[in-house]
C-alpha cells in the first residue's frame, strides 16, 4: 500500500499502519506523509522507506507509481489526512486505477460521495471505508442473530458515542482538537461526522435497516468553536423500529464510550466498546447469555464471528484488531481479484463506498434537520 497524510505525530496514519501490517499481508512501499514535502521525507526516513518512495505531493505519488511494473508498484492507497482532502485524493487513485481505503467521514458533501461511488463502479476499483467498529467479532456475531432472525421483528435501536475530550477549549493547542473543530478541514460537521458517523454506520450495519427518517438537535457547548460538539438524534427505520442517537465530545469524563443495544420483538443485544469481547443476548423466556469472542460452546458463533476471531478464548483483542480485520478482509479480496477468484462472503465484509455515501447523506440531514423547525426530516 502507499499512504497519503499519516506523517510525524499523526494519530490516525500510525493506527492505520499498525492495523495494516499486523497479518503480514499488506506492505508500506511508498507515501506522501505531510503537505510540507521536508516533513514527508522526514516521515519515510522514519518509516524506513527508499527515498524515492517518499513523495511531495500524492500527484506525483501516483504519476510516478502507476509508471512501475505490476508486483513492483503500490496496489492501493491508504488516505488518513484531514476530512478535506479526502475526496480529491480517493477521486486521483481511482482514475490512476488504485484501490482506495478512506478514512471516514468519506468526503464532505454526499455529491463528493456519490461521484466517488460512481468512478468506483466505473472502474471495477474496490474502495473500503474505515468504520473500524464493525471489525470486532462480537459486532458480527450480533449482526448474524439479528439476520437470523433470533430477536424477531425489530423494534428499538439505541446508539451512543460519547467522549469527554473536548470539554474545553483546545483548538490551536492540540492539533486533533484544532482540525477537527475547523470547517474548512473538517467538513461542515463537528462531533456528527467525527463520532456520529460511527455511530450511524455501526446501527445500520448490525440491524441491516436503512434510517428513514430523523429529528435531530446539535448543539456547540464551548464558546467559540464554530462546529457542533454534541448530537441529539431521534431515528426512525424503514422496518417501523425507532431508534436514539446520540455523539458527544463535551461528556465530561467520557473516554470512547461507543455502545449499542437493539430490542426485537423477542429479544435484544447489547455491545460495549469498552469491553469489545462481550456481547449480552436477553430473551423474554429465559435468563441473559453471555457470548464471548473466541468461545464458541456448542456452534454458538457465527461463521463471521470466527473469521473475525484472531487468538484463542480470554485473549484480550481490541481497537488494532479491529482495525486490521477490515484491512485482512480487503487485502484477501484484493488478492482474489488479482487471481481471478471470487472473493467470500467473509473476505467482502468492510465498509463500502456506498457505506460511506449513507453516511455523508445522514450527517448533511441532521444537519438540515437540525436548522429547521419541521419534526421529521426524510433521509435520502
Amino acid at each position: 500500500m502507499g499512504m497519503v497524510g499519516g506523517g510525524i505525530g499523526a494519530f490516525i496514519g500510525e493506527v492505520h499502519r499498525k492495523a495494516a501490517a499486523m497479518d503480514g499481508q499488506i506492505e508500506l512501499v511508498c507515501g506522501a506523509f505531510d503537505i510540507d514535502p521536508e516533513k514527508s521525507k522526514e516521515a519515510g526516513k522514519l518509516f524506513f522507506l527508499p527515498e524515492d518512495r517518499v513523495y511531495g505531493t500524492y500527484q506525483e505519488m501516483f504519476a510516478a507509481e502507476k509508471k512501475l511494473p505490476e508486483g513492483e508498484r503500490m496496489d492501493f492507497v491508504s488516505i488518513v489526512t484531514p476530512n478535506h482532502v479526502h475526496f480529491p485524493v480517493a477521486k486521483a487513485a481511482l482514475e490512476n486505477g488504485f484501490h482506495v481505503v478512506s478514512e471516514k467521514p468519506m468526503t464532505v458533501t454526499s455529491e463528493e460521495a456519490g461521484e466517488l461511488v460512481a468512478l468506483a463502479g466505473e472502474t471495477g476499483l474496490e474502495f473500503a471505508v474505515t468504520h473500524t467498529y464493525t471489525g470486532y467479532p462480537m459486532v458480527k456475531q450480533a449482526r448474524h442473530m439479528i439476520r437470523n432472525g433470533d430477536l424477531g421483528k425489530l423494534r428499538k435501536v439505541v446508539v451512543e458515542y460519547p467522549q469527554g475530550w473536548l470539554s474545553t477549549k483546545l483548538e490551536g493547542t492540540v492539533q486533533q482538537a484544532t482540525w477537527r473543530t475547523d470547517p474548512k478541514q473538517a467538513g461542515p460537521a463537528g462531533a456528527m461526522g467525527d463520532i456520529g458517523s460511527h455511530a450511524e454506520n455501526l446501527a445500520e450495519y448490525i440491524t441491516g435497516l436503512r434510517i428513514t427518517e430523523i429529528c435531530a438537535d446539535l448543539t456547540t457547548h464551548v464558546e467559540g468553536r464554530p462546529l457542533d460538539d454534541d448530537v441529539n438524534v431521534l431515528l426512525r427505520f424503514e422496518n417501523g423500529a425507532r431508534g436514539v442517537m446520540h455523539a458527544s465530545q463535551i461528556s465530561a469524563g467520557e473516554e470512547n464510550a461507543l455502545r449499542i443495544f437493539v430490542y426485537g420483538e423477542k429479544g435484544g443485544i447489547e455491545w460495549h466498546q469498552h469491553n469489545p469481547n462481550t456481547l449480552l443476548v436477553k430473551h423474554l423466556d429465559r435468563p441473559m447469555e453471555v457470548y464471548r469472542t473466541g468461545v464458541d460452546h456448542g456452534g454458538y458463533l457465527s461463521d463471521a464471528a470466527m473469521h473475525n476471531t484472531r487468538v484463542p478464548g480470554g485473549h484480550p483483542e481490541g481497537y488494532i484488531e479491529a482495525f486490521a480485520n477490515i484491512y485482512r478482509n480487503f487485502a484477501h479480496t484484493l488478492g482474489c481479484l488479482m487471481q481471478g477468484e471470487k472473493p467470500s462472503p467473509e473476505m467482502l465484509d468492510f465498509p463500502t463506498a456506498k457505506d460511506g455515501l449513507r453516511g455523508m447523506r445522514f450527517i448533511e440531514t441532521v444537519i438540515a434537520s437540525s436548522n429547521n423547525d419541521q419534526k421529521w426530516t426524510p433521509v435520502k
